[in-house]
């Protein structure tokens, strides 16, 4: 039967219609497949680029670890145990049988528990521990270098940002080869804060608001010194309000206090105080007046200079803070990692104990990131060298045999 006009494009509709599906799936298909290329190659860049500081970190610990081999091998004990020292056991003391319930009568030495040490760094021991079933005391070095490793990536990250990849590395560089950065294959928490800071000043950057305020949480959880990241997220949010009315910026304010605050909320049922830490801190290490670290460390040192380590190295590293900042400054850094830096050295400063050292200008690591970034070439390779050198000769006086607390 002859086919009518009315009749074709009955016929026809169905066939255009599955060709149009054919080239919308086609499409959609080719969009998928460019969408999983990117996403692999952003991969592979990421994994590529995050190897610099990866081999900057791993170089780094090499120096310590070869001093804490040494110190091991002439005193004939186990290697491990070179490294478990100064505040390490406390760490691990928490991470075996969580905290004591009452701080010792007395003062000084007599007093000292691990009711004055965060929490955080001990539940990832103890976690670390459970899962491998390896010994505490392996456990808590595993972690700790993992999470330097993942630190020194975050740090490196964060300067490219702002600095690209050459500034990024440079930065990196003296960040980890810092005189504090010893402390990084010691059972501490500089790597964990630093780590934290960095997430969640990375966070702040790319406006994850709620990201930010749960990093910001959990560093003030690993450290006090931690605590400072409450600033820069209330600067950014702040910042945030102002130019963009952005309300949603206050989760991160908002959120960084809690892992203190759920810290201190513990001690009240623990202890029966929430400020058991600040007695605790007070009773056994922080005995002075508040403000006096500076004032006493510049004394003991005109008294008795070199032959106090302590302060000698205060002073020298509170006029190398000095430095280092007016040159951060200059750099006009983003205002959150000013706030950070400057409240990190308040916090030093106001402390009756603490001081400006080598390990507070490491978890102040923008100071130090900012400044490796902008340095000309020339300076750069002196102040590294210099640096790495400072890291090794308190290396060997924390490690082997104690003649410097760090």
């Amino acid at each position: 039967m002859p086919t009518t006009p009315a009749q074709t494009p009955e016929r026809g509709a169905p066939q255009e219609e599955a060709v149009t599906k054919g080239l919308g799936a086609s499409t959609s298909g080719e969009l998928a497949h460019t969408t999983q290329a990117d996403r692999a190659n952003s991969f592979k860049r990421f994994a590529l680029l995050s190897g610099r500081p990866a081999l900057i970190y791993l170089l780094s610990r090499a120096g310590v670890l070869l001093v804490a081999g040494a110190v091991a091998s002439n005193a004939h004990e186990h290697f491990t145990k070179a490294l478990v020292v100064w505040d390490s056991p406390w760490y691990l003391s928490i991470a075996k049988s969580g905290y004591v319930s009452a701080i010792p009568p007395g003062t000084s030495n007599a007093a000292q528990s691990n009711l004055g040490f965060f929490p955080l760094l001990p539940l990832l021991i103890r976690a670390t521990h459970d899962v491998t079933g390896f010994g505490y005391s392996v456990s808590s070095l595993a972690i700790t270098f993992v999470i330097g490793l993942l630190a020194a990536v975050a740090v490196w990250w964060l300067l490219h940002d702002v600095f690209g990849e050459r500034g990024a590395t440079r930065g990196t560089a003296l960040v980890f080869f810092s005189p504090g950065a010893l402390v990084l294959s010691l059972v501490y928490t500089e790597g964990l804060t630093i780590l934290l800071v960095c997430g969640a000043l990375l966070a702040i950057r790319r406006r994850r608001w709620g990201i930010a305020g749960v990093c910001a949480a959990l560093a003030t959880m690993a450290d006090p010194v931690g605590s400072a990241v409450i600033v820069p997220c209330a600067i950014a949010s702040f910042l945030a309000i102002r130019s963009r009315g952005e309300w949603r910026s206050l989760l991160a304010p908002l959120l960084a206090p809690l892992g203190v605050a759920a810290f201190f909320a513990y001690l009240w049922a623990h202890t029966g105080s929430p400020f058991e830490w600040f007695n605790a801190q007070r009773a056994g290490w922080q005995t002075g007046s508040f403000g006096g670290s500076v004032p006493t460390a510049v004394a003991a040192m005109w008294r008795h200079g070199f032959a106090n380590p302590d302060a000698f190295v205060k002073v020298i590293s509170l006029v190398v803070a000095l430095g280092l900042l007016v040159m951060f400054l200059r750099a006009h850094p983003p205002a959150p990692w000013i706030g950070y830096v400057v409240t990190v050295l308040a916090i030093g400063i106001l402390s009756p104990i603490i001081g400006i050292t080598p390990r507070l200008l490491l978890r102040g690591f923008p100071l130090l990131g900012v400044v490796g970034a902008r340095l000309e070439s020339t300076w750069f390779e002196i102040v590294l060298a210099s640096s790495a050198l400072c890291m090794a000769a308190l290396a060997v006086l924390a490690v082997g045999g104690g003649r410097w607390t760090p």
